[in-house]
């Protein structure tokens, strides 16, 4: 089990992530739902153990992750928003350097390693050097990376970056495969549509608090609301989207 409990970091003395409470079963998926700037980032961040709370703790397991947190990292899967990758390696070299720092035996690692890259169509681009690579490509490797050791905690953030919708398919499903296995998933997007189909549940944050946690079957009857679209408009988003929306078209269209 990963929990949160009264996460909290403040950035001098202003908070970015307030009081966030949650804990996440093996076989889950917690969609992490937000508007930009709410906390999203800081949260993954001090969950993959890159920030120290200000407040709080995070808990693997029963024991707080600062206790060990060799032995977490050990155990974590991640995949960051930003696709920040060796440009001068090939995919295949840079998944080899990443399976080396874990330890891995090498001959499950190169096997793992040609394993993936077909079944993410990367195959005849293994020797190629990634700065040749789509965005899309990049996002394959990264999430190789993230799988390459068997972790039993997944933090995916914005995974679909790039990905065309034969790769999006995949990876939905993927997740709901990761979910049968028992590993603990959290899955932070912007994406409502591919959140409403693959999480157990969401938590959505609002200028750094929770707003809400519950599952989204849940979420709909509470709110009397039909989808986790409107029910995210309804909690976290205070700008009139069609208004603005009508007042861009206006500016384009002003002339000289």
């Amino acid at each position: 089990m990963l929990e949160a409990r009264d996460l909290t970091k403040r950035f001098n003395g202003i908070p970015a992530v307030d009081r966030v409470n949650f804990r996440i079963l093996p076989g889950e998926v917690l969609g992490y739902l937000g508007p930009n700037g709410s906390g999203k980032s800081t949260t993954v961040k001090m969950l993959t153990a890159l920030l120290d709370p200000t407040v709080g703790h995070i808990y693997f397991n029963g024991q707080d992750i600062r206790g060990n947190l060799i032995e977490y990292r050990k155990r974590l899967g991640y995949v960051p928003e930003e696709p920040l990758l060796y440009p001068y390696l090939t995919g295949r070299e840079y998944l080899q350097l990443v399976g080396r720092l874990r330890s891995m035996p090498q001959g499950i690692l190169d096997w793992k390693i040609e394993e993936l890259l077909n079944h993410f169509g990367l195959g005849r681009f293994r020797h190629s050097a990634i700065s040749s690579y789509s965005k899309g490509m990049k996002q394959k490797v990264l999430i190789s990376a993230a799988l390459l050791h068997n972790p039993d905690v997944l933090i995916f953030d914005e995974p679909l970056n790039g990905l065309d919708v034969s790769s999006v398919l995949v990876f939905r499903n993927l997740l709901k495969s990761l979910a049968r296995e028992g590993k603990i998933i959290l899955y932070s997007s912007h994406i409502l549509e591919e959140m409403e189909r693959v999480c157990s549940s969401v938590l959505i944050l609002f200028k750094g608090r929770m707003v809400a946690n519950d599952r989204v079957e849940r979420l709909c009857d509470l709110m009397k609301l039909p989808s986790l679209e409107e029910i995210f408009r309804q909690l976290a988003v205070q700008e009139d989207t069609e208004r603005i929306a009508a007042d861009i078209v206006e500016v384009m269209k002003a002339q000289a």
